[in-house]
């Protein structure tokens, strides 16, 4: 089959290699969509510690099932040829967290992508406990979107738990920020404000429904965010860059009681203005993952219709992957999200 490898950093090859066969509650699927997460920009430029090359990376991504390991019921509720989203957080359900329902947290937890190989291939092999049906009328693209839109439901639900009608500030206008955009309008966000440096991408970011895009390239950020949000101030910052200006900002702009929501891993060490915490009684959480149900209820909103693709991704061949990694780093990516087509270029 032909598989997209990360040899080292920068370097990725288009390669044949062997399909693994699926072992006994396993299943191989054929992958039929992938996309591209910004952790796999970080990983392609060495900065990942988690992943080590070679490596076949892919997480987000849908399939069809294409033979099945000895060890699964046939007579069950997965049959060859059914459409499928794939979870690619594995979790050892015995530890501490797995025993709180915190699957996410596992001292074992596995991913599919980083651990093991993952979807920048022809076929992938994974458990079955990775696998949620898809009806076939769901777009194959829309359906690799529910990893992505479980971790974004999860952090954005988290935030606005006691701030339903917010005023709603998103740092990043990536796949994971215009995700965060779209659950925050569902959930009833009063007015969602987007901040990014590249301009195409804020310019999607207002198609698909956010009240106000802002770059600190051309603005005084900080002035602007207040200016468009005077009526109320801002309730809740999802950041979903991390770095030491949007952190730091998130603690000086937000209203007293406040929340910052950081899912953006962009730097560790960060200096933040604790004392102004304090004395604003910030809320300051953070979200990684997502549970078994946050998955699920990213599977029915893009079922529903509630949520899709439309306006803000794009779609290249598996075969050109290694020019959309170089393109995303060179940041020549307008849209929020590239998906890559196995069935493409081939």
């Amino acid at each position: 089959m032909k598989t997209l490898v990360w040899n080292s950093a920068e370097k990725m090859d288009w390669e044949e290699r062997d399909v693994i066969a699926p072992a006994e509650d396993e299943v191989l699927l054929r992958v039929e969509a992938v996309g591209i997460c910004g952790s796999e920009i970080e990983g392609y430029l060495g900065h990942n510690s988690l992943r080590i090359p070679p490596l076949v990376m892919g997480h987000e991504f849908s399939g069809r099932i294409e033979q099945m390991g000895s060890g699964v019921d046939r007579a069950g509720e997965l049959l060859p040829g059914m459409k499928v989203a794939i979870n690619p957080l594995l979790f050892c359900g015995r530890c501490r967290s797995c025993r709180r329902g915190l699957t996410q947290l596992c001292d074992e937890r596995k991913i599919i992508g980083i651990h093991r190989a993952g979807a920048f291939a022809e076929y992938v092999a994974v458990p079955t406990s990775a696998l949620i049906a898809i009806p076939e009328e769901v777009d194959r693209f829309r359906a690799s979107l529910a990893e992505p839109l479980a971790c974004s439901l999860r952090a954005t639900r988290r935030a606005m738990t006691e701030h339903p009608f917010a005023n709603v500030l998103i740092y990043g206008a990536g796949g994971i920020g215009l995700l965060c955009s779209m659950i925050a309008r569902l959930l009833g966000a009063a007015r969602i404000t987007m901040v990014d440096t590249n301009e195409e991408r804020l310019d999607k970011a207002l198609l698909i429904g956010v009240d106000a895009g802002i770059n600190p390239k051309h603005n005084d950020a900080d002035k602007r965010i207040l200016e468009e949000n005077s009526d109320k101030g801002i309730d809740i910052v999802i950041d979903c860059a991390g770095f030491q200006p949007t952190r730091e900002s998130a603690i000086r702009l937000l209203n007293p009681g406040g929340v910052l929501m950081n899912i953006g891993l962009g730097v560790d060490r960060t200096f933040l203005p604790i004392n102004v915490a304090i004395r604003k009684e910030i809320e300051i959480v953070s979200s990684f993952c997502y549970t078994q149900q946050d998955f699920k209820d990213a599977v029915d909103l893009l079922i529903s219709g509630k949520v899709t693709e439309q306006g803000w991704t794009e779609v290249r061949p598996l075969s050109e992957g290694a020019a959309a990694f170089a393109d995303l780093v060179a940041g020549r990516v307008t849209n929020g999200k590239i998906f890559l087509d196995p069935q493409g270029g081939l």
